[in-house]
């Protein structure tokens, strides 16, 4: 198992604070798009799935809890997981607006999904809180294009980790 961690350090503030454990989810569909939604508390930015791991639970596990909890559906299959964690920091002006304040950004369990379901079965409303107002299938090479600069690298790792398992539906 891989033991590098990804730190980009555009947060020096708040160096005492933890990250907050998380799965990232990487959804693809039959034709090698990728599902990102648009934040309703940010409009016009837009991400991947992500959500946290509850204490005590397994990546795995978390993955299609957050996955049920955001979309509206499970019907998906892991396809891979990155060995690492990585992480990245908030912005100094966010940290105080995220979780009151008690993490300096997130550490995240990255994992390939295949989406196994209909584009009818995503409901991003089932949630009592919903996060996302909108969403879409994106190719790979647009992905960086949509998402907010702090998580840029973070997801340009994903993609060159990912990458194989959309260019085969292609």
């Amino acid at each position: 198992m891989t033991k590098h961690h990804n730190h980009p350090r555009n947060n020096s503030s708040s160096p005492d604070l933890p990250y907050r454990r998380g799965v990232g989810m990487f959804i693809f569909n039959g034709n090698g798009h990728v599902l990102i939604a648009e934040r309703l508390d940010n409009p016009g930015g837009w991400q991947m799935p992500q959500g946290g791991i509850d204490e005590g639970e397994e990546p795995e596990v978390a993955v299609f809890r957050e996955m049920q909890e955001e979309i509206g559906t499970r019907n998906a299959e892991i396809v891979g997981m990155m060995d690492e964690w990585l992480h990245y920091d908030f912005p100094p002006h966010l940290i105080p607006r995220l979780w009151g304040g008690k993490y300096r950004g997130q550490k995240q369990k990255w994992i390939a999904l295949r989406f196994l379901g209909r584009d009818g079965d995503i409901h991003l409303g089932t949630h009592s809180q919903p996060e996302f107002g909108r969403w879409k299938w994106v190719p790979l090479q647009e992905l960086t294009g949509y998402v907010v600069p702090f998580k840029r690298a973070t997801y340009e790792r994903v993609m060159k980790e990912f990458a194989r398992y959309v260019e085969r539906m292609a």
